[in-house]
């Protein structure tokens, strides 16, 4: 025999926790619950399998943890790679500070709002020391003051605020909570275990281990002959990207695993946030494939786990203090995240702040963790600890719950496309539209294609195109796009007529099948898309270039081309060579009047100039900053 397998291990434990996790979506997509996490589930079915139902013995316990550990390690991974190092580096203050720079720079606010939060956690810890034993009041603060990336992240690309002023606030604020926890949770767990002591050092040299991988990347990344075999094995049974990513996640754990078990959650975390620095163009379909290694297998088998291990026998240890406890817990995990929002005020108003405050109250896997490394130090008793897998479940609930009350979606409002049909083309445009931050509105008049579209989760209406009063419903605004895609010429020429007759709409889409149609259109003052044209480019666009055409299809929803005005009187009349544009923006075209040129480092800007910038949203954003300014 080549190779030496023994078919002795028991699959059954694996398959029950993995029918748990199969289960789970299942069950929330059809009692309609697809807004809650579906973490929350596989924790609470986890303990009811495992208390009520099967009792796995140690040996299989043994192998399941060990997933269990994977799934954590790579949790700790995707949740560094959902930081967005760029706009962090971007929000660096480059000027002299003043107040007005203070409060509009999401860096220094997501800094003072951790300081806040966690003075107040530590106070917050010390009146709870009073209802029962904390052996360790710093690391029982530490665990307090966490919040969850993976849930506000989600909340607020559903409701289309993740490039907004607002949702960047919140996601800086939630990154630099994550990364100061995970840094200070680190070094107190290594005091705490071994105190102050020389392999303390070794923790700083994982960060210049992060350093060294990070200029690595950076010259391996623009080598042409890498470059080429990277595409020509990502795909297939190579999947050269997806095993490198693994390779370097193991080389950042395997390092911490020596310096001390603890620094394994350091570890984890800084190998996400580095591949975070190098996936852009190849963020999307990586990102799918590490998601699907992740949130299909390892992590569910996690929180199963966390679930089936819960013990809810350890609040005992409370006695009568149970009850005073848990419930100054609760209130504390929220004010302590609250509080420092009223530095928002002032920026968006009391509402929206203390919105943010409550959505930046949720908690999942990093205080689960940290309780976890707590309760193996000694430092979390397992009471404690089943308090804080509680509040984890709690606070996802909750959160995002009331921060959607208090700061409810104005859909109607402001910005948005309305697509009049609903075929497979308007879906697949809703879709792509929401991965980029973009509100959507679909209007089918078939109440069974309404349903179909609706249970997708995206925002639908039930209407007539051709029916006046819908567009007041919808509150159409002149710069709302219209895209008509009915599914018939003349049921799309009707409503476009519709449009512009009575409603002198300006900005309508729709497709064209033939010129005679098009020339119908193109009287109307409707911009039309021959199909037949867009198909023959997409063709020779895959016979010449393919690479690069595969390049912008498949990650067209970290890299836009958007039309930035300029605005700015400080920029009249500079050359583009002077302006010091974001790396990961790329000045196309300008467009000056009715001309367009192709800019070079000598051409000037002008006041009321357009520019075409291809880009990362943070690049863009960088670059209305610039030229508005």
């Amino acid at each position: 025999m080549l190779l030496n397998i023994s078919f002795h291990f028991d699959f059954y434990p694996l398959l029950i926790v993995l029918a748990i996790a199969w289960i789970t979506p299942v069950l929330l997509s059809v009692f309609g619950l697809r807004k809650v996490p579906s973490v929350i589930m596989e924790i609470i079915l986890g303990f009811l399998v495992g208390h009520y139902f099967i009792e796995f013995d140690d040996d299989n316990l043994m192998i399941l943890r060990f997933l269990a550990l994977s799934g954590f390690v790579f949790l700790m991974f995707l949740s560094g790679l959902e930081i967005d190092m760029d706009q962090l580096v971007a929000s660096l203050p480059h000027r002299k500070l003043t107040v007005a720079t203070y409060l509009n720079n999401p860096l220094l606010i997501g800094i003072s709002h951790f300081l806040i939060a966690l003075i107040l956690s530590y106070l917050a810890t010390l009146v709870l020391s009073r209802l029962t034993e904390i052996k360790s009041v710093w690391y029982f603060s530490l665990i307090m003051v966490t919040t969850s990336v993976g849930i506000i992240l989600p909340v607020l690309k559903n409701r289309g605020e993740l490039h907004t002023r607002f949702g960047q606030m919140l996601i800086t604020a939630a990154a630099v909570a994550d990364i100061m926890s995970i840094l200070l949770f680190t070094f107190t767990a290594s005091i705490l275990k071994s105190g102050f002591h020389f392999d303390l050092l070794l923790i700083i040299a994982l960060f210049f281990v992060f350093y060294i991988f990070y200029i690595i990347g950076l010259r391996l990344k623009n080598i042409p002959l890498l470059k080429r075999i990277s595409y020509q094995l990502s795909h297939a049974a190579s999947q050269i990207n997806v095993r490198s990513i693994i390779f370097i996640i193991l080389i950042f754990v395997v390092i911490s695993q020596y310096i001390g078990e603890e620094v394994i959650l350091l570890g984890a975390f800084l190998s996400g946030l580095l591949l975070s620095s190098f996936l852009h163009r190849e963020r999307s379909l990586v990102l799918i494939k590490l998601d699907g290694m992740g949130y299909g297998f390892f992590i569910p088998i996690f929180f199963v786990m966390v679930g089936y291990e819960f013990n809810p026998s350890a609040f005992q240890e409370f006695e009568s203090s149970l009850g005073y406890f848990l419930a100054f817990l609760f209130v504390s995990l929220f004010l302590i995240k609250i509080i420092p929002s009223f530095l928002w005020v002032r920026l968006f108003g009391l509402r929206q702040a203390i919105a943010g405050g409550f959505l930046m109250s949720s908690r999942l896997s990093l205080i689960i963790a940290a309780s976890a490394i707590g309760l193996q130090l000694g430092v979390i008793t397992p009471g404690i600890n089943a308090s804080f897998v509680m509040m984890a479940v709690a606070t996802c609930l909750i959160s995002p719950t009331v921060f959607n009350i208090i700061f409810p979606v104005k859909k109607l409002e402001g910005s948005k496309t309305v697509i009049i049909g609903g075929s497979s083309t308007a879906v697949l445009l809703s879709r792509r539209m929401h991965l980029i931050g973009k509100h959507t509105l679909i209007v089918e008049k078939d109440p069974k294609r309404y349903k179909e579209i609706k249970d997708k989760g995206l925002w639908v209406m039930q209407g007539d195109g051709l029916d006046l009063a819908l567009y007041e419903n919808i509150k159409l605004k002149p710069d709302n796009y219209v895209v008509v895609e009915c599914g018939s010429d003349e049921m799309n020429i009707k409503v476009s007529k519709l449009l512009r007759n009575e409603f002198q709409h300006e900005r309508i889409i729709t497709r064209s099948g033939s010129l005679k149609i098009e020339q119908k259109l193109k009287n109307l003052g409707v911009e039309a898309v021959d199909a037949r044209r867009v198909m023959a480019t997409t063709i020779e666009n895959l016979i010449i270039r393919p690479v690069t055409y595969h390049d912008l299809v498949e990650s067209f929803e970290n890299f836009v081309l958007d039309e930035i005005p300029v605005t700015g009187k400080n920029i009249d009349g500079r050359q583009v060579k002077t302006i010091p544009f974001h790396k990961d923006a790329i000045l196309m075209i300008i467009k000056r009047g009715n001309e367009s040129y192709i800019p070079h480092g000598d051409t000037y800007i002008r006041k009321g100039d357009v520019l075409h910038v291809f880009g990362t949203a943070t690049a863009l954003e960088d670059t209305r900053k610039k030229v508005s300014d």
